[in-house]
């Protein structure tokens, strides 16, 4: 599983004009579910997200987590993270686990926010979204279940 985790001071994600969800200062994460993750991959996932100490403290040092800070968590899914472009010019997308897999761990690692007291919002699923963001810092972290980066 991978996530784009991007700190911002809002974010929306809009579907055919219509805004299906919106954050103040927080969390925007863009989710890619692969073949093979599991449960050990999304509370992998949803425990760094939760626990990313990427806010600032008295002392401007990254050191406070969207719990600390009481932001919100947009999570858009994003079959593209887990697209290969290391060969030729068309990215293969063979490695993204399938939709109904996809979309059963993509609402785990929501709920499993939602249970740590986030207010969390998301896209819809295999929709065609518009998401706007103002990047706070600009601060983007990349997280991958599997460690290869």
């Amino acid at each position: 599983m991978r996530a784009v985790v991007q700190r911002v001071t809002s974010a929306k994600v809009t579907v055919a004009e219509r805004v299906t969800g919106e954050v103040g200062p927080g969390l925007l994460v863009l989710l890619g579910v692969e073949q093979g993750d599991g449960p050990t991959d999304l509370q992998y996932i949803a425990a760094k997200i939760r626990d990313l100490r990427i806010f600032s403290d008295a002392d401007g040092k990254m050191n406070r987590s969207v719990l600390d800070v009481k932001g919100d968590v947009l999570v858009v899914s994003q079959f593209t993270l887990s697209g290969d472009a290391r060969s030729g010019r068309r990215p293969s997308f063979a490695s993204a686990a399938a939709p109904p897999i996809a979309r059963a761990l993509y609402e785990d690692v929501v709920r499993e926010l939602k249970t740590s007291g986030l207010r969390v919002e998301t896209g819809e699923f295999q929709a065609m979204m518009q998401v706007s963001l103002v990047n706070d810092g600009p601060v983007t972290i990349l997280l991958d279940s599997r460690k290869t980066f």
